[in-house]
């Protein structure tokens, strides 16, 4: 047993078929957690649970596909993964959209709410529908995948850096209100990563170089250097944490 230890934790993951919510969920399945993998395509995340499960143990990993754009699909989402493993213990809501990159005055109307409807919104449904078993409990720990676009002004990704900055005070709201029943709501912000959905932002050589130049440590960070702050917020080391939002970007944010 260590302060990083989940076994016995069960814990849903959105996004989970690639970059960030791949590593997560592939970390904590490491850690003794049995996780579910969330997409929007069902066989996508039949492959991916696969291969945990071919790594980590059968039973380790449940698909469970679901669009989070979809209230009901949600729904599913938590009743399908309580009936695969009785309960869930940690929800990570890493799942994200951005079709819009340029200054606000050109996004439309309808890519404006796609952002605000799917980074907000569909995380306050997700949590409100897990909520009540971990109360049940008196335990709990949800964890947001924000951004530190959420921290800083931008010229090219307003509406989505308005989103994340949402986020960590959806977190800061909810550690408030559900605090009292011993259930821990943060955040994490992550800089530059190499996924696909930030590929925008690193593919071309002059603009990655341009970012990491200001950087501390010089480089673009990679998936699984987030999930280390994932397996210490859903175990018992991040008993003690509620609330905050953990920035985890090489620091770019503080040069």
């Amino acid at each position: 047993m260590t302060l990083f230890d989940m076994k016995g934790k069960v814990a849903v993951i959105t996004g989970s078929t690639r970059g960030i919510g791949l590593a997560i969920a592939e970390r904590m399945a490491e850690h003794g957690a049995k996780v579910v993998i969330s997409s929007r395509k069902a066989d996508v995340c039949d492959a991916v649970a696969k291969d945990i499960n071919d790594k980590f143990g059968k039973g380790t990993a449940a698909a469970i596909a679901a669009n989070i754009s979809s209230k009901e699909n949600l729904q599913n989402l938590v009743d399908e993964s309580n009936r695969a493993f009785g309960k869930i213990d940690v929800l990570v809501c890493n799942a994200a959209s951005n079709p819009y990159y340029g200054p606000l005055a050109g996004i439309s109307d309808d890519q404006f709410r796609k952002i605000l409807d799917n980074n907000i919104v569909a995380n306050n449904w997700l949590i409100s529908m897990v909520v009540p078993q971990m109360i049940e409990r008196k335990d709990g720990s949800v964890i947001i995948v924000s951004s530190i676009g959420g921290l800083k002004g931008s010229t090219i990704l307003g509406a989505y850096a308005i989103s994340k900055a949402a986020d960590m005070q959806l977190a800061r709201n909810l550690a408030c209100e559900y605090g009292k029943h011993n259930i821990r709501v943060n955040c994490i912000a992550p800089g530059l990563i190499k996924t696909d959905f930030a590929k925008a932002l690193w593919d071309n050589p002059e603009n990655l170089k341009a970012s990491t130049s200001r950087s501390p440590l010089l480089r673009i960070g990679i998936p699984d250097e987030i999930a280390g702050a994932a397996v210490f917020l859903g175990s018992k080391a991040g008993d003690f944490m509620t609330g905050q939002t953990m920035v985890i970007d090489g620091g770019a944010t503080i040069s």
